[in-house]
């Protein structure tokens, strides 16, 4: 143990480290790698998106303040640790939720607050983009987003100079290269696998969309120039070396990689880039994305078209909402048990109420529940009502409870998968599942195994997240033999000796998701009642 606490001061000393960043939905996290690829320290900070003037965003300047917290807890890690300050790492990546808008002038001010993947206020654009374009583009997607502020006439549009993700504008902070990673890209507008850059053709559709509208730029104009993983995206500079660490000791020059969205991350992460390979990442959000080995026969509005970091096509089904309403829930339950004058640990609460689901009727014992905290664009939407219902045959215990809101947390994905795998006939291999609620052991598992009829593996890495998913393609940037593919990188060297655990499907399960999902389908009625009559600050308007 003393060797190794040496052998990793001299590589923190010399640089021989990758250090990774990513913004997720509710933590900003850094993790510092070593060579071995192995968390040497870590620091994050906690945040919440907000609604502001009818769209989710978050605060710019508690973007940078949660940039900054988070590097420096890690870097106060590292001191307390092994005794020395870090003056450089060997390289620097970048990660974030994908999709959204963010628009900037040429002075590098934001036009209007950060517009996140979790509004769903682009329909009419996104529908008739995906008409123009033959090409499923979602609501969530920054062009969508541009879109729809072109048919709304909104007044910032003639100033823009740059539509970039977060992720692009933290990496364009730190080195004043307006980069994105091709995956991160996919989620912006459409990728041409051949080019491994935007699709031309429909770059000219865009544009003459809007040639009458006069405004001084054209689509390629405003958009970041795509890379691919393994290339360098620019180097810190100077201003973002003091933006980055407060106490001005991290030195400029280190070489940073594509910045990537959260599914990228997510896909190295759980090592799903190889083709019929599989993720799913469960948080605030769900998504599962699936590596193809050919194209789909048709467009489908549930099926998002994106790409790994190195550029092949993946179908993504990506649902707004998963484990918001579960925490309130939970929440619920601890205020009950501190009433009780019971104080009960985090970890241990999660654990027990999770595990009560395993021993619930197969199909939830006929209760539904919508934890739609936002709206749905798989369901069509376009804000959300958590709900919970049953009729007054249905079996009300704490078991069922807990199954429901675990089976409706991947309701919305479901009816995407189901159209991969029942109507496309897409053959998965494996689906690597990562996220906080596969901590608790077995229940997510099985949960996610049900509701995808696949075997689904965590491996040990899997809490280890996204900012670990960019430290290895910073690391991969740096150490990749010549001519080395990222797949091979992954397989070789990051995965080889981790342990993962396997849960087939169960048909107890299986088939009980298939009872509660028809179910889910047929309530969405009572969930769109509630959309419709059950207004924003309803208690307010009530009192």
């Amino acid at each position: 143990m003393k060797t190794n606490k040496i052998n990793i001061k001299q590589a923190i000393t010399k640089g021989e480290t990758s250090l990774g960043i990513e913004f997720g939905s509710t933590r900003i996290k850094a993790v510092l790698i070593d060579h071995r690829f192995e968390t040497i320290a870590s620091g994050s900070y906690e945040w919440e998106n907000i609604l502001e003037g009818g769209f989710w965003t978050y605060n710019l300047v508690d973007m940078i303040t949660g940039l900054q917290a988070a590097y420096s807890e890690m870097k106060q890690e590292v001191e307390r640790d092994y005794g020395i300050t870090i003056r450089t790492v060997g390289s620097i990546g970048i990660s974030a939720m994908m999709h959204g808008y963010m628009a900037f002038d040429n002075t590098g001010e934001l036009l209007v607050p950060f517009r996140t993947w979790r509004n769903a206020t682009t329909r009419v654009a996104a529908k008739q983009l995906t008409d123009n374009f033959q090409f499923n583009i979602p609501e969530r997607w920054s062009v969508a987003h541009l879109y729809q502020a072109i048919l709304n006439e909104e007044k910032h549009l003639p100033r823009i100079d740059l539509i970039t993700t977060l992720a692009g504008f933290i990496h364009w902070l730190l080195t004043g290269n307006k980069a994105i990673g091709i995956g991160d890209a996919s989620g912006m507008f459409p990728i041409d696998e051949a080019t491994r850059d935007y699709n031309e053709s429909m770059v000219k559709t865009f544009d003459e969309l809007i040639a009458g509208k006069g405004y001084p730029w054209n689509l390629r104009d405003v958009l970041p120039k795509i890379y691919v993983s393994g290339e360098e995206a620019g180097k810190l500079t100077e201003v973002g070396a003091k933006i980055l660490d407060r106490s001005q000791n991290l030195q400029p020059g280190i070489p940073l990689c594509p910045p990537e969205g959260d599914a990228g991350t997510g896909m190295v992460a759980t090592n799903s880039v190889r083709k019929r390979t599989g993720n799913i990442s469960v948080g605030t959000s769900v998504f599962a994305m699936i590596v193809l080995e050919k194209e789909l026969s048709r467009v489908y509005p549930e099926i998002d078209l994106v790409t790994t970091p190195n550029g092949h096509p993946v179908a993504m089904v990506h649902a707004n909402n998963c484990s918001s309403d579960i925490n309130a829930w939970l929440g619920l339950f601890r205020e009950f048990s501190e009433a009780m004058g019971q104080q009960v640990e985090t970890n241990k609460l999660f654990d027990v109420m999770l595990k009560k689901a395993l021993e619930a009727d197969s199909d939830g014992g006929g209760l539904l529940s919508y934890g739609y905290f936002s709206g749905e664009n798989i369901t069509g939407l376009e804000k959300g009502r958590p709900l919970f219902v049953r009729s007054p045959e249905s079996n009300f215990n704490l078991a069922n409870f807990m199954r429901t809101h675990l089976f409706t947390a991947f309701g919305a994905l479901k009816i995407g998968m189901d159209i991969l795998t029942k109507k496309e006939n897409i053959v998965i291999d494996s689906i690597l599942a990562h996220g906080g609620l596969f901590k608790t052991p077995v229940v997510g598992q099985k949960i996610a195994a049900a509701a995808l009829n696949a075997p689904v593996s965590v491996m040990a890495t899997a809490g280890e997240g996204g900012a670990w998913g960019i430290a290895i393609l910073a690391s991969y940037m740096m150490n990749k033999d010549q001519n080395e593919s990222l797949e091979e990188f992954l397989d070789n060297k990051v995965f080889k000796e981790v342990d993962r655990q396997d849960i087939y499907p169960d048909k107890f399960d299986v088939k009980g998701f298939e009872v509660f999902i028809e179910r889910y389908k047929k309530g969405l009625v009572i969930e769109r009642a509630a959309v419709d009559h059950l207004v924003e600050n309803w208690g307010e308007l009530t009192c």
